[in-house]
């Protein structure tokens, strides 16, 4: 067992031994607090001129984040905005000045979640979101941006703070890391203006939170392009799903609800795949996600399939949350 899946364990099962990382999280604590307080309090960044939307999470480990900003940006494109995204690009060696990505941009060069997300807008990397966000309008017409994660990277002006929560995994033991998931108190939530639960909203004592759910769309040939409805699928039930995710439990648990049988070979959060770790000795379809297609779609396997998702909000989020955005009315 690796040291990330007995923390994991620790986090979410109670384990006597995590308790010697107490301090450790004092210390990150106390380090988040002071880093916060001289980003936001001692040298704030000017605030930039068009609504900012940060998408984030308190905690460690996949929330279904990319997929629900992804919706949320096709969602105001029917408005009439033109949002764009800044992020991190973990993952990805892009140095330290931003970056545009475009189509011939690789998933080692500019991070997973980006490439994807650029298919449905201009996407910015950078280690610097603020600076992200200017080179954005900059070379853009954007007059909304959204950045993936970066709650906690204060540098960025935010206008609307959005905080997603595993619905399934919750909090864990409620600590900061190392000894628990948490980048930020659970307290943190009462701070920020939507908290939306993916999956279930029972027992995690947040107020006012709201529910939205991933759901299956297609399975997709990935190197026919041809896509088949969930209830269409004929490939057989027993399959192999390879994920490379905060949370591949979830994504096994997808599957199953499209009656099928996965096998599940979890591999680390954004992985750097290898045609060898898609193949395997029979013939059984195997299944990765539309994350993790974006950097195997050289191999050009045949048999590997991509379960597209959307995620499904409340008419009554999406409302309010473009009332706040109207409100704004920055680039007026």
């Amino acid at each position: 067992m690796t040291l990330s899946n007995a923390l994991q364990q620790a986090w979410y099962r109670p384990r006597s031994w995590s308790l010697c990382l107490l301090p450790l999280s004092w210390l990150f604590r106390l380090v988040a607090m002071l880093r916060r307080f001289y980003q936001q309090r001692l040298f704030p960044s000017p605030a930039l001129p068009v609504p900012v939307i940060v998408v984030g999470n308190i905690s460690v480990g996949g929330t279904g984040k990319t997929p629900l900003l992804a919706s949320l940006v096709d969602h105001f494109i029917k408005l009439g905005y033109r949002p764009g995204v800044i992020s991190r690009g973990y993952g990805g060696d892009h140095g330290d000045s931003p970056m545009l990505v475009t189509p011939e941009s690789s998933a080692e060069q500019v991070g997973d979640e980006p490439l994807l997300l650029a298919r449905h807008c201009p996407v910015v990397v950078s280690k610097d979101r603020y600076q992200a966000g200017l080179f954005l309008l900059e070379h853009t017409d954007c007059d909304l941006i959204m950045s993936d994660d970066g709650l906690q990277h204060y540098r960025l002006p935010r206008d609307i703070e959005l905080v997603i929560v595993d619905g399934e995994r919750g909090f864990g033991n409620r600590q900061c890391l190392p000894a628990g998931p948490l980048r930020e108190p659970v307290k943190r939530l009462g701070e920020v203006d939507f908290v939306l639960v993916n999956g279930s909203d029972s027992g995690h004592e947040v107020a006012e939170q709201e529910v939205f759910h991933l759901l299956p769309i297609g399975l997709r040939d990935l190197k026919q392009g041809t896509v088949v409805a969930p209830q269409q699928w004929h490939g057989g039930k027993r399959v192999h799903a390879v994920a490379g995710i905060g949370n591949p439990q979830r994504f096994a648990r997808s599957l199953k609800t499209l009656g099928l049988e996965p096998i599940l070979h979890p591999l680390p959060d954004h992985h750097v795949f290898s045609g060898e770790e898609l193949t395997f000795d029979d013939d059984l379809p195997v299944i990765i996600t539309a994350k993790d297609a974006v950097k195997c779609a050289h191999f050009g396997l045949d048999n590997l399939w991509v379960l597209d998702v959307t995620a499904v909000l409340s008419s009554d989020v999406l409302t309010r949350l473009a009332k706040r955005v109207a409100k704004l009315n920055k680039s007026a």
